[in-house]
């Protein structure tokens, strides 16, 4: 579990979450971004930790299905600072049946100061920044 001085210091957790519809270009993005993200802890929701696994090879520690509770779990673990960073792709235009618990984690990252990123570029951008601390 990192501290708060380990945290603001850099990212070591990560969770990876995408709706349905974004699943396929989640798997293209950790892809591409392997290396990276091999150094550091990742976590996943139910399908989406499962998927990453099995295309890319990467360890995913994998929880709940969204629904069913994982995005709870991480919501959790940002609240208990086991977390450092959320990739959570949206999928902008489909309504979202669980969206009370997107806007709680949404609203838990922004209360804890936990990076964030909601597509393609914003996910990019914040591993870009990790290679350069």
């Amino acid at each position: 579990m990192a501290n708060d001085t380990a945290r603001d210091k850099g990212i070591s957790s990560m969770a990876l979450v995408a709706h349905d519809k974004m699943k396929d270009a989640m798997i293209e993005w950790v892809t591409a971004h392997a290396p990276a993200l091999a150094k550091l802890d990742l976590y996943g929701t139910g399908t989406t930790g499962g998927r990453i696994t099995q295309e890319t090879g990467l360890p995913v520690t994998c929880l709940k299905s969204g629904p069913l509770g994982g995005d709870a779990q991480i919501g959790a673990m940002i609240a208990e600072k086991r977390l450092d960073a959320l990739v959570f792709f949206i999928d902008p235009l489909s309504a979202l049946p669980h969206d009370v618990d997107v806007k709680s984690l949404v609203r838990l990252a922004t209360l804890y100061n936990t990076a964030m990123a909601i597509n393609e570029k914003s996910a990019t951008l914040m591993l870009k920044a990790l290679d350069n601390n």
